[in-house]
């Protein structure tokens, strides 16, 4: 398609657009452009100026509960020299990053170059780096200053960060959340995989990155109230059994069935649906399990 050519007009629009490899797409408005995957293309920035970016999603109807707001736009697609400055420039990166690695290596620096972004007028580098220990990269700075020809910029970033811009797949086999559409992480701790009964000594907790998966959070809140209709490990409790009620003790509990594994004074326990359970405290929960 040539550049500049426009369709009839198709009314609103999002698309997705990403400025860089390493970031993700975030939306933009367009109106009457006709795009697709893959397409470069110009758009307006926040410090009221334009970048080169390439579409990442398709176009999608503007929700109506997102009409007002303020989205950055579309311009239009990019020209050859636009496309072409673009490409080079990206290719500039990712050799720079073998470069600032090889120059960090041999001042004997334990780190780990991530990505490099250099700005369109090359007038300062940002080198993302990751490492485990502080790191004094001043001479380092200096190497890659005479390097670039530019002003250097350091920004270390965790492990998590690492494995957002490096990208990869997770073990269900889908492109990693944070690469694909995490914002934000999310504190995620050891407290959320108690309470999916995961084993704490398992590896599979960890992620790609070696933090425990951020996962762990998407279904932390269901377990907590499914938690909370059950009762505690060692409760005194009755069970209904054999058109009686049996005194037991809560010996554990199993969150997703909503059961309850009931030990007896004479050894044996049983598995009870929660309906045919009572133990004290038990009636605050009435409407919460559906009993009347």
């Amino acid at each position: 398609m040539d550049a500049g050519v426009r369709t009839e007009p198709v009314g609103e629009y999002l698309i997705g657009v990403r400025l860089r490899d390493t970031a993700q797409a975030d939306d933009y408005r367009m109106t009457d452009l006709d795009l697709h995957v893959g397409d470069l293309v110009v758009v307006e920035t926040a410090a009221n100026g334009t970048a080169v970016g390439e579409v990442r999603r398709p176009r999608r109807a503007l929700p109506e509960a997102k009409k007002d707001r303020a989205y950055p736009r579309v311009a239009r697609l990019a020209d050859e020299a636009e496309a072409r400055e673009y490409r080079e420039r990206r290719g500039r990166e990712e050799r720079a990053v073998v470069t600032c690695q090889g120059i960090a290596r041999g001042r004997g620096l334990v780190m780990k170059v991530v990505d490099v972004e250099m700005q369109p007028a090359a007038r300062r580098v940002t080198v993302y780096f990751n490492a485990d220990e502080r790191v004094d990269f001043r001479e380092l700075v200096r190497d890659l200053a005479r390097e670039f020809h530019s002003r250097i910029e350091m920004r270390q970033i965790g492990a998590r960060d690492t494995t957002k811009v490096m990208d990869g797949i997770g073990p269900c086999g889908r492109q990693l959340c944070c690469s694909s559409y995490l914002r934000r992480f999310e504190p995620i701790s050891v407290k959320m995989a108690k309470a999916q009964d995961m084993p704490l000594t398992d590896n599979r907790l960890l992620g790609n990155c070696g933090r425990l998966k951020c996962c762990l959070l998407y279904e932390f809140s269901t377990y907590q109230e499914l938690r909370s209709y059950l009762p505690k490990a060692n409760a005194p409790c009755e069970a209904s059994c054999g058109g009686g009620c049996m005194a037991g003790k809560v010996k554990s509990i199993r969150v997703l069935k909503q059961t309850v594994v009931v030990g007896f004074p004479d050894g044996t326990e049983a598995e009870v649906p929660l309906d045919q359970l009572t133990w004290e405290g038990r009636d605050h929960m009435k409407g919460k399990t559906g009993d009347s």
